[in-house]
């Protein structure tokens, strides 16, 4: 992936993430999470993060956007994403788990490249989608992504089994040995 310019007063660039940036995404994590009104969910550290990213088995990988700053180049965005499959399409697909510009960097067109380069990078690897979630109540983000030629999926709803609940989950119960067909 090649770095891509971002037009901007600040000139930001847009590249790969390295484990160098963990620390930094780790924070902007953080920022996305206040934001969400989530905080009390982020157990993320840079180390487990980059395990993730760079480790022997990297399940996700990253795009930051970095500015000049008074000490050196500055993150103040990201992309975290990583690759799904389509059963209908027979294809595989890119999946944005998260995408945050720090306030100060809004508006200027920082997100729109993020999106754009990932979008670009599902076309060069194949992908036949590119997908993402939002918050129902982010209506900004939502006139943003349609504005964009996004469609939010109205009749799909996010399932989701986390912590003792994913324990208890992944042991099937005695009455049903094999558990119910997955529809």
């Amino acid at each position: 992936m090649n770095p891509s310019p971002v037009p901007s007063m600040q000139a930001p660039t847009l590249r790969p993430a390295t484990t160098a940036d963990c620390p930094a995404i780790v924070g902007l994590i953080r920022e996305l999470a206040v934001f969400e009104q989530l905080e009390h969910l982020v157990v993320v550290t840079p180390d487990s993060l980059q395990t993730h990213l760079f480790g022997p088995r990297p399940v996700a990988e990253a795009v930051v956007a970095e500015v000049p700053g008074a000490t050196g180049p500055e993150v103040v965005a990201f992309a975290l994403f990583f690759t799904n499959f389509s059963t209908f399409l027979g294809q595989p697909g890119l999946y944005l788990e998260d995408l945050y510009v720090r306030p100060a960097h809004r508006g200027s067109g920082l997100g729109k490249a993020l999106l754009q380069h990932l979008g670009a990078l599902a076309v060069q690897r194949g992908c036949g989608r590119f997908e993402w979630s939002v918050l129902d109540w982010n209506e900004n983000a939502i006139r943003f992504y349609e504005k964009m030629g996004a469609t939010v999926m109205p009749d799909w709803r996010i399932c989701r089994v986390t912590g003792p609940a994913l324990q208890a989950f992944s042991r099937p119960s005695p009455a049903q040995p094999g558990g119910p067909a997955a529809g």
